[in-house]
Parts: structure tokens; sequence; C-alpha cells
């Protein structure tokens, strides 16, 4: 059953729109001028490595600039709570051919986990950069994400933002830089999907029609209590769109099967 290859890029996609929200983040120093946050995906803990380690005045490596910001997704978890029927199905015209309808089963609901790490050099810069986020988030904030653009799906995904905290990693060191960071737990009420498939044009209709009996309302008694079943086919049966066509009709008559049901006890072969 598994192994079918597909691929939406669902949660690729998902940690590009978060990236998104804070790449146009700036702050203002005091004589003025206005500097860009570089927003980069990846660890806090390699920043923080390469601020902690002795500066070799011989060695080309650039020192990292601050302040900065990276984030990086941190845990995918399914969420029960917005469990979907799993037979409802959602379907959408083929954009490569007409004739064909593709279909798609309810997706899985996950939360995705992502961590904003801000770092600076001082208080300041770091309040300016929170300041910036936090009004968003209160404390979610809903994004309109095309989830399978085979599909034409698009979703309303709430990013929730849970969790703000600071750290001070200066410890009087004179070899050592100073560096505050502040991180942001966020969470991501996101759907996974799964394959996409097709179906060719329904070339026969079939119509089962219970008919009563007992009403007084059918005169041929014939047909009381049977089941008729209609069956309906293009002529020629490979027409395709915008072909001339007629039908052929084929009715069928059954006797429609009866059910008995019994209280009796004893009968119970238990």
């Amino acid at each position: 059953m598994l192994g079918n290859h597909f691929y939406h890029s669902t949660i690729k996609r998902a940690v590009s729109v978060f990236g998104t929200l804070f790449n146009n983040i700036t702050i203002k120093r005091t004589d003025g001028k206005i500097i860009p946050v570089p927003l980069a995906y990846g660890p806090r803990s390699r920043w923080i490595a390469r601020l902690q380690s002795t500066l070799d005045p011989t060695a080309k490596a650039i020192a990292i600039t601050l302040p900065r910001m990276g984030f990086e997704l941190t845990s995918i978890e399914y969420d029960g709570t917005r469990k979907l029927t799993k037979k409802t199905r959602f379907r959408a015209a083929d954009s490569t051919n007409p004739q064909k309808m593709n279909y798609q089963y309810s997706p899985a609901p996950y939360n995705l986990g992502f961590t904003l790490s801000i770092l600076v050099k001082n208080t300041d810069d770091g309040l300016q950069i929170v300041e910036q986020i936090l009004p968003y988030f209160t404390p979610d904030y809903t994004v309109t994400i095309n989830t399978v653009p085979s599909m034409s799906d698009k979703r309303d995904v709430p990013i929730i933002l849970t969790s703000v905290s600071q750290e001070d990693t200066y410890e009087g060191d004179l070899e050592t830089r100073q560096a505050l960071t502040y991180t942001l737990e966020f969470t991501m009420k996101n759907y996974i999907y799964g394959p996409v498939t097709d179906s060719e044009i329904i070339r026969t209709a079939k119509v089962r029609t219970y008919m009563e009996s007992g009403s007084g309302e059918i005169e041929d008694t014939s047909t009381s209590g049977r089941v008729v079943q209609q069956t309906v086919t293009p002529i020629p049966s490979d027409a395709e769109v915008g072909d001339d066509i007629t039908y052929n009709e084929v009715t069928e008559w059954f006797e429609q099967p009866t059910v008995t049901y019994s209280d009796d006890k004893e009968s119970d072969p238990k």
C-alpha cells in the first residue's frame, strides 16, 4: 500500500512561509540609520559556538555580525483535535486534461513547531526586533497557504506564538563577545496531504429504483415490490467531450429481496 511516490512540498512550503514573515525586520540607530536584520535558516547553537570561540587574529574567518535572526523547524506532531473524516474526498479538474478529475482524501492535521532566535549586542536592538513581531500575534497570526497547487487548495493556517524568552550568554570574559538571545516559539497548525489520484470520464450510469408495494398508488401490480435498474451508456462508447452522441438505455427488473427478523430467543443459536 505504501511506497507509491508523491510529494507536495507541504512542509517545505510551510517553512518558506514562516521565514517570509520575518524577512523584513529592521532596527533604527540613534543617528537615524536603518539597519536590516538578516534572516537565515539554521540552529542557534552554531551561532553561539562561533561567538564564544577564541578569536584568532591570523584567521580569515569573519566574525558573526549582530544583530541577526535565525529560525528552524523543531517538531512535527499529530493533532487529533483537528482530525477530519477519512472518507471525505476533495476534487478538482485536471488542468492538463479536462476529461479527467483529480481526487484527494482529507489531509492529516499536524502541528509544525518553529523556533525563531534573535541575536543582538545590546538590549535596545533586541527590544526593537521583538516589538515589531509581538503585536501581530494575539497569540495567533493567520496566513493563507496554497497547500497543493495541483488541487487549487488554499487554506488559512494559524501560526501561534507560544512563548518568548531571553538569555544573556555574556559571562564577563574579555575574549567572549556579549550576545543577548531572544527565543520565540511558534506552532503552525498545518496539514499533511496524501497522493492525488485521477478518474476517467464517467461513461456508464446505473440507477436502481425500489418500487413501493402495498401503497395503492401503483396501477401496474406486476412492478409492485420489485427493483428496476436503468443503465445508460453513450453511443459511440468512446465519445470525447464535444462529440455528437446519442444514448442507449437498458431497463432491467429484479425481485426485491425479503429480509425476515425474528425476536424468538429459542431460535438464537447462542
